[in-house]
């Protein structure tokens, strides 16, 4: 798989090696969900180490991404591909100096699947849900919408309707075996979930305008990105490789990236769950910058991040430049950047 997606990919030349001057390492977070496609296909496919040049790749599995903004705000990690949720109460929390948002990288790919007697949103009412952090980007938005609808919900898990923070493959154990009566996913395990017997109660890209909303960025420590500027271009010139490369060769991205959960995971999907997954989400380059105040707001009305400034969150400099290597139109900030 490593060796097909390298001859493709590097063959145009738009992933050509950086030197990375007096950086040895850059340390990488991501999750083996669909979501992170970008990041699986970057980081199996060869694009991110060859585009890092002298610079060692070394990566980091995480689970949700409250704790990998945790190990980047203590400095164990450098870069990771994270929801904006996290990402924005990191960027509060440390009062806009830890880190910046570089680059989007999933859009779509997030839904509301509950077992197949509850048909309407007011029928939520009692019932226990999971989401896969307290704070993470489906946490918000699920307790969103429940405020939306009039329901009380607490970070203890009590009121109208329980939440319950679940790592994602022990929420498809108890949905299965009945504990469970939904839950705010990712792909794949939205559509695993699915394939379990659920359905789909709301895709949050119809809760968005033009149904685009971020679901993935890419964020990297200002104190890496001061000290290290070559190291993240060669990143982001990975980065963009890897996405142009998947966007022009959906069959192959996907065998890729099942190849990528096979190893990270112990178990591939299944076709029928990967062709639903991957039709839910597209990889992109753009971190949606408009949609930034809206995700803030929706966190803040939950009250699980404070109301702050992100003016100076972005920083999509670097991210424009290997844009514009590669041929391709640069993103816009809306005002957010640096």
């Amino acid at each position: 798989m490593t060796l097909t997606a390298c001859s493709v990919g590097f063959g145009g030349g738009s992933a050509a090696p950086v030197a990375a001057a007096g950086s040895e390492t850059l340390r990488l977070g991501y999750f083996a969900n669909l979501t992170h496609a970008t990041a699986l296909i970057g980081v199996d496919g060869g694009y991110f180490q060859h585009a890092l040049g002298s610079t060692r790749l070394s990566t980091e599995i995480f689970s949700a991404g409250p704790d990998e903004i945790s190990a980047l705000l203590t400095g164990a990690i450098d870069a990771a591909y994270v929801g904006p949720s996290p990402a924005i109460n990191g960027y509060v929390k440390s009062h806009g100096q830890a880190l910046r948002i570089i680059a989007g990288a999933t859009t779509g790919g997030a839904e509301l699947i509950v077992k197949p007697s509850i048909t309407s949103v007011a029928q939520l009412r009692g019932t226990t849900l999971a989401t896969p952090q307290l704070g993470n980007t489906q946490d918000v938005a699920l307790r969103y919408l429940l405020k939306q609808n009039g329901f009380r919900t607490a970070v203890t898990g009590g009121g109208d309707v329980a939440i319950e923070p679940t790592a994602n493959a022990t929420t498809l154990t108890l949905f299965a075996a009945g504990r469970l009566d939904g839950a705010w996913l990712p792909e794949p395990y939205a559509s695993q979930m699915v394939a379990e017997g659920g359905h789909m109660l709301v895709d949050e890209r119809s809760l968005w305008p033009g149904g685009r909303f971020t679901t993935t960025d890419l964020v990297v420590s200002t104190t890496y990105l001061d000290a290290h500027p070559d190291a993240v271009a060669g990143l982001l010139r990975g980065q963009v490789a890897a996405n142009t490369w998947a966007d022009a060769n959906p069959a192959q991205a996907q065998t890729i990236v099942n190849a990528a959960l096979k190893k990270l995971t112990g178990k591939a999907l299944t076709p029928t769950v990967m062709s639903r997954a991957w039709s839910e989400l597209a990889v992109t380059n753009d971190p949606l910058a408009a949609t930034l105040e809206a995700e803030e707001a929706h966190a803040v009305s939950v009250a699980l991040v404070k109301l702050a400034d992100l003016h100076g969150i972005l920083d999509l400099g670097p991210l424009n430049a290997a844009l514009q290597t590669a041929g391709q139109p640069p993103v816009s900030a809306a005002g957010f950047g640096t």
